[in-house]
């Protein structure tokens, strides 16, 4: 695995200036669309890939707040997840949206976990027939690499205040206090997904075995279980986004095509090495 990606950091190296141009020039002469950015009201905001940083996003977010002839916002999700922190971020940006206009969140593919808490407090959600909704649950791990320390002949030596403060560690087996003290950080997070999913969602907390537990639910199975409004493709999600914002003549905001490019290239990167790099740390 290191060979192959050491061949193909070595190959871009090789050809990165003609790569650049190449991608420069395609963004050049992409034909320009001749509606104006400045008539849109209108608005898409994609959440796309591992969440693991929300200041894009969130600004994103801010801007389409603060921009009054921007009438409603659909929230295009296709994400696993990830950390708890930003997905929480998220949400709460898109509640205070919410406030001032419309927002539909549409699930393009997965809107799971993380990506589904940042989701909940959109108007209405609506899925693709095929989209892949919920995962409500947290998770945190680790790997022992004790034995494989052992048989290379490497040790640890550690200098610590405080009793948990290696709890997590991937050179020993954990100790019976520390799992205590990372399920009960686990639970914490757990409890206030699942709080806030019943809140936003008009959900029964008493029954969030049937909707949380980390299950995972098709599109129409979502619906059943209220966590989700409708199950559609994205014109409809469109067209919903334009009824609840009550336009006549609906004109999309258009992104910078240069940055939609950087963007969707940014999240299948982090998705790709996200899957290979996986610190500790409690995820959605």
């Amino acid at each position: 695995m290191f060979k192959a990606m050491g061949n193909s950091i070595k190959w871009i190296g090789q050809h990165f200036k003609g790569m650049l141009f190449l991608l420069i020039a395609f963004v050049v002469l992409m034909p320009k669309s001749s509606t104006q950015i400045s008539h849109a009201n209108l608005q898409e905001i994609q959440l796309f890939g591992a969440i693991m940083n929300a200041d894009k996003i969130l600004k994103e977010i801010e801007e389409a707040k603060k921009n009054n002839a921007i009438k409603g916002v659909l929230l295009n999700v296709n994400s696993p997840g990830g950390a708890v922190a930003p997905s929480i971020e998220i949400a709460y940006a898109i509640q205070t949206l919410s406030k001032k206009k419309p927002v539909v969140a549409y699930a393009s593919g997965i809107m799971a976990s993380g990506s589904y808490y940042a989701s909940i407090y959109a108007h209405k959600i609506i899925a693709n027939p095929g989209a892949i909704v919920g995962s409500i649950g947290v998770i945190m791990q680790s790997a022992d690499i004790s034995q494989l320390m052992h048989t290379i002949g490497v040790k640890t030596q550690t200098v610590k205040q405080g009793t948990y403060k290696e709890a997590g560690t991937p050179t020993r087996q954990w100790t019976k206090e520390e799992r205590a003290e990372l399920v009960q950080l686990t639970k914490d997070n757990y409890e206030l997904f699942v709080q806030n999913v019943a809140e936003a969602r008009g959900l029964n907390i008493a029954d969030h075995k049937a909707y949380a537990d980390a299950h995972i639910f098709s599109a129409k199975r979502a619906k059943n279980v209220g966590l989700i409004d409708q199950v559609a493709v994205i014109s409809q999600a469109k067209e919903e986004t334009i009824k609840l914002a009550n336009i006549k003549h609906a004109v999309w905001k258009e992104k910078d095509k240069l940055d939609s490019f950087i963007e969707k290239l940014t999240a299948k990167s982090m998705l790709y090495f996200n899957s290979y790099f996986n610190g500790l740390q409690a995820k959605l």
